[in-house]
């Protein structure tokens, strides 16, 4: 049997957040884990085994992916509260989904307990990571173009002020996601954003899609501004991250984009003991 070496914060981003100390945040990478080709890690540009692929639904193999979740739950020392993810607006209680039989179908969580892991996963998607200043509630939301639309930023918003009793002001680190130079959409994608935008918010918003030059119809569309805007209409102005490319990253990052059959990262906020 093939010997792993354990899964370390090494493998993991963990970039620095101006919020308070008790909040934590992770996003894996497809580094860490002991899933085989094609969910494997790249070393040299030769894929091997060792992927931390954390998606069941994704054909890799039931046990391989539930050696990586229990890895990471060991390497944060959390519970982990896993979404049945639907690209809907469906705010939960991270709790509650830890008491499920099954992972309720929703796209964002939220608690103010320590020691439990609101989760996103992804593989081009937008996660979002929220928290108020003081470090009272944190929430991850799921925030693909149709979720966004929608609004499921507003409403993980909501729920994390919900949950403070206060009015702290919120703080959003944007993680992984299909970069504005790879996110090819339709008309029907840039026509549902422009709908949903305010007047103060429509330049903006148009702005976030650039025609592309061979393609009548279609665009470029930024899935990161798009999501900055979205979240100043919830009142958070303090938001960090949007920098990691998943299409354009393969040695860190899965992509549905760029290869059909892959794998799932993830990102986790949550409250120390």
């Amino acid at each position: 049997m093939t010997a792993y070496s354990p899964l370390s914060l090494a493998n993991c981003l963990t970039p620095n957040w101006p919020v308070s100390s008790r909040v934590r945040i992770l996003f894996t990478t497809r580094i860490g884990g002991v899933s085989p080709p094609p969910y494997g890690q790249w070393r040299n540009g030769i894929e091997s085994t060792g992927g931390l692929n954390l998606g069941l639904h994704t054909e890799d193999q039931t046990e391989c992916v539930a050696a990586n979740r229990q890895r990471l739950a060991t390497l944060t020392d959390t519970r982990i509260a896993w979404l049945e993810q639907v690209h809907q607006t469906n705010v939960v209680r991270a709790e509650t989904a830890l008491e499920a039989l099954h992972p309720p179908r929703a796209d964002a969580s939220v608690t103010a307990q320590t020691g439990i892991a609101c989760t996103i996963m992804s593989a081009d998607c937008l996660p979002v990571l929220i928290c108020d200043g003081a470090g009272r509630a944190v929430g991850a939301a799921h925030a693909g173009w149709r979720g966004l639309v929608a609004g499921v930023l507003e409403h993980t918003a909501a729920e994390v002020t919900a949950l403070t009793s206060s009015s702290q002001e919120l703080y959003a680190f944007l993680g992984p996601a299909i970069g504005p130079h790879a996110f090819e959409v339709g008309d029907d994608v840039r026509a549902a954003f422009l709908a949903a935008a305010t007047a103060a918010e429509s330049a903006t918003t148009a702005a976030a899609f650039r025609p592309h030059l061979n393609t009548p119809g279609k665009y470029w569309a930024n899935l990161f501004s798009l999501a900055r805007l979205r979240l100043i209409r919830a009142g958070i102005r303090r938001i960090s991250g949007g920098a990691w490319c998943t299409v354009s990253d393969p040695m860190h990052f899965y992509s549905y984009r760029r290869q059909t059959l892959t794998g799932r990262q993830a990102a986790m906020i949550w409250l120390e003991h």
